[in-house]
């Protein structure tokens, strides 16, 4: 019984918490990272849950970030926020009242991934017909995933003593 109980605690604990908030996109930082204003006046520093857009040194990477720029630069969102990630900044989900939801149309014009960790199926099915049709990033013929491009690029800094 107590076996259970501490089960039972574990799953409660292990739920993600989400906020939700509107406000206004005040930067775009590059394909799948912004910050936010609400209107309560905090400001949010948030990456898009669920897919990674190429680094901006990456081929599709300035892409990327002009179009999430289209989308949502000075424009009104509404913001689902699921935590921080390893370096502290907030993860999300970003909508727009007319458009729905921001991490769509990236996928489709093949400018991201879906995460390496924790696929959601809903985006994998957009990323998989973007791949098939060779739309944006998959035109190339081995496009290199951002994590794996940042793994080369910190592995090819030089170490400080």
């Amino acid at each position: 019984m107590i076996r259970l109980f501490f089960v039972f605690i574990i799953l409660v604990t292990a739920e993600e918490e989400v906020l939700h908030v509107q406000g206004k996109v005040t930067a775009v930082h590059d394909g799948n990272t912004m910050d936010v204003l609400t209107t309560d006046g905090e400001r949010y520093h948030l990456v898009l849950k669920g897919i990674d857009c190429p680094e901006l040194k990456q081929t599709f990477g300035k892409e990327a970030k002009r179009c999430l720029q289209k989308l949502v630069l000075h424009r009104k969102v509404e913001v689902e926020l699921h935590g921080k990630d390893r370096l502290r900044n907030y993860v999300g989900v970003v909508w727009l009242e007319q458009t729905g939801d921001v991490r769509l149309p990236l996928l489709r014009e093949g400018l991201a991934w879906t995460s390496e960790k924790d696929q959601l199926p809903e985006l994998e099915a957009l990323r998989t017909e973007a791949m098939q049709k060779k739309k944006g990033l998959w035109k190339q013929e081995n496009p290199i995933p951002p994590w794996e491009f940042r793994r080369q690029e910190s592995m090819s800094e030089p170490k400080s003593r």
